[in-house]
């Protein structure tokens, strides 16, 4: 009986996970990651938190007990990187992040002695690399996604870098943060536990604004300046790494510097190719074949295998070969380009820019209608609720037809929405 009233409890917390527009698919791998990372008394007290941000005051009244119980438990949680929390107007305010980006990776931010890493290592690889169910559904589920690759910035043309928005660049993004923080990359990290990691650099995994406040205020990060962040980056791009940020164009909370061997999102981007799971940049690179040497610098610089080696159909030399570039797969993050020391590459615009989400917000409520799981926000976040314009806004959207919800993700509806996380938000 202890048995199933365990796993029950398990259940109600994945229940409460799959309430994100990004959720965690049940599985025996996750019931154990769950497991080691929450006790039943916890697993069985965030199954009953909301999505949005609470104070230790509503934790209480879900809980039913005192407040300074719940404090203490919400404290507790915040410490070992469960929650966030921050200061706001009403005192503390605590969230729980989606598994990822969010409590998954901050588990492995750091190194630690009060958690089996090596045991959760293993499990996390069983659950994203070996199982599919979560990742594609993080990372194939619909239009709008959670991450989008920034362009590599020292392979801008002079011409190019006019049309480069700040919201593209990852130096702006350093540069007007509120709070910047470096922790151990997850993905290598977890590798490393598992034998499996490459020498690409742990110590740069990047956060910002809130999230990184919380994170620094907990030991799983550590504070660094704008210069040290910049330096980071170049160390980075340095090394041929993609800079994988949060798909948002305000408030960018998360930058990772990935490689194609240990990032989930860079494996995805592999896998999951068909249903572009990073959203791009607004560049492609574009190869001068008479250039071309052939030398495949840049098709092992690629991490999504956009570049392959192809003949060139040239008579007097039958064994030569040149990049070819499969737009379809291109993440435009520019890293190839460097790589090519005959000067082959440079990246020109592509056609039409993606749509890149206002805030958290406006992409947490896309997401939800591509993925089927706008009513979740709605009944769950009185956020919403107090605004009328919103709730009419959201409760149109329930009343289409699946086809129809796609076909709301178009420029009408994402700019009425933005117009409305802008006044209301």
């Amino acid at each position: 009986m202890a048995h199933h009233a365990s796993r029950s409890v398990y259940d109600r917390l994945t229940e409460r996970l799959n309430r994100f527009p990004q959720g965690a698919p049940p599985a025996e791998s996750l019931f154990e990651i769950l497991k080691l990372l929450f006790s039943e008394k916890e697993a069985a007290l965030v199954a009953l938190l909301p999505i949005r941000p609470f104070t230790a005051a509503e934790a209480a009244r879900r809980w039913k007990t005192g407040e300074a119980e719940a404090r203490n438990v919400l404290e507790a949680l915040a410490g070992r990187a469960i929650l966030l929390d921050w200061e706001g107007k009403e005192g503390t305010v605590y969230v729980l992040p989606p598994p990822m980006a969010g409590f998954f990776e901050f588990s492995m931010m750091r190194v630690r002695a009060d958690l089996d890493q090596k045991a959760l290592a293993e499990l996390f690889y069983q659950y994203l690399n070996v199982e599919e169910d979560f990742v594609r559904a993080l990372f194939a589920g619909g239009e709008t996604q959670l991450g989008r690759a920034f362009v590599h910035e020292p392979a801008l043309s002079a011409e190019n870098d006019l049309h480069v928005l700040d919201f593209e660049r990852a130096s702006e993004v350093v540069k007007t943060a509120t709070t910047r923080a470096i922790g151990l990359c997850y993905c290598r990290h977890k590798m490393a536990h598992l034998g499996r990691a490459c020498d690409a650099p742990q110590d740069i995994c990047m956060t910002f604004n809130t999230s990184a406040q919380a994170l620094v205020r907990h030991g799983h990060a550590r504070a660094v300046d704008v210069a040290e962040g910049l330096d980071l980056l170049a160390q980075a791009r340095a090394r041929g790494l993609v800079q994988f940020g949060e798909n948002v164009r305000e408030g960018v909370n998360f930058i990772c510097n990935c490689c194609g061997c240990c990032c989930e999102a860079l494996i995805a981007a592999r896998r999951f190719a068909a249903a572009h799971p990073i959203q791009t940049t607004p560049f492609l690179p574009v190869v001068a074949e008479a250039d071309c040497s052939g030398c495949e610098r840049c098709v092992r610089a690629c991490p999504v295998e956009a570049l392959a080696a192809v003949s060139a159909n040239d008579p007097k030399r039958p064994k030569r070969t040149v990049a070819r570039l499969d737009e379809e797969r291109c993440l435009g993050c520019g890293v190839c380009v460097p790589a090519c020391r005959e000067g082959a590459l440079t990246l020109t615009a592509r056609a039409s820019r993606r749509l890149t989400p206002l805030n958290g917000a406006h992409r947490a409520v896309l997401m939800a209608v591509e993925r089927g799981t706008l009513q979740e926000l709605v009944f769950d976040n009185r956020l919403l609720w107090s605004h009328r314009a919103m709730a009419a806004l959201l409760g149109a959207v329930l009343k289409l037809p699946p086809a129809k919800r796609l076909l709301a993700t178009g420029q009408v509806r994402s700019r009425y929405l933005e117009a409305l996380v802008r006044r209301f938000g």
